[in-house]
């Protein structure tokens, strides 16, 4: 439970044309945004899961996580190794882990999360706790598509989730 004086820290990262807002807190990442996503919506969310929380700028305390997002937009990087701090329920922690399991380069439906997770007859359940997913990219739910093969929604938007995939499809083909 955040205390009074518990802060999150922030900075951005501009790759290509997007924007995307970082966030951690003492003890880890806690919000990546979508390129589209807006400063008002960053913070909306930002005071949800921590109401008490002050939000401050500090582009060096999160250096290590923009180097890590960088490489990985750039193509050379393929996990990431820094700590998060990210709130859920149990069933979205479940589901989340169970996406950070999903190889690089590699794509996964939704019933195949929701078997992993042991819940086989739960996959919207499973797509809610995906959409749910606060760490973009770190937390790879751009790598869940439909069961029949075709790209289906994500925050950052289908053309970033295409972008994504296919950057890592190509970097896999190369190593």
């Amino acid at each position: 439970m955040p205390s009074i004086n518990h802060r999150i820290y922030w900075s951005s990262i501009v790759q290509d044309s997007w924007q995307l807002f970082i966030a951690r807190t003492e003890n880890g990442l806690c919000y990546v945004s979508s390129p589209s996503g807006s400063f008002e919506e960053f913070t909306a969310y930002i005071k949800k899961q921590f109401p008490s929380a002050t939000l401050e700028i500090n582009d060096d305390f999160l250096a290590h996580y923009s180097q890590e997002l960088t490489s990985y937009l750039k193509g050379s990087k393929q996990k990431f190794s820094l700590p998060i701090d990210v709130k859920g329920t149990p069933f979205q922690q479940q589901t989340w882990q169970a996406l950070k399991e999903v190889p690089y380069g590699q794509t996964i439906s939704y019933s195949e999360i929701a078997n992993r997770v042991g819940r086989p007859s739960a996959v919207r359940a499973v797509a809610t706790a995906i959409g749910a997913n606060p760490l973009l990219i770190t937390v790879p739910c751009h790598r869940v598509i439909g069961k029949n093969g075709t790209m289906t929604g994500y925050r950052g938007g289908l053309a970033f989730k295409r972008f994504l995939l296919d950057l890592e499809i190509q970097n896999s083909a190369r190593n």
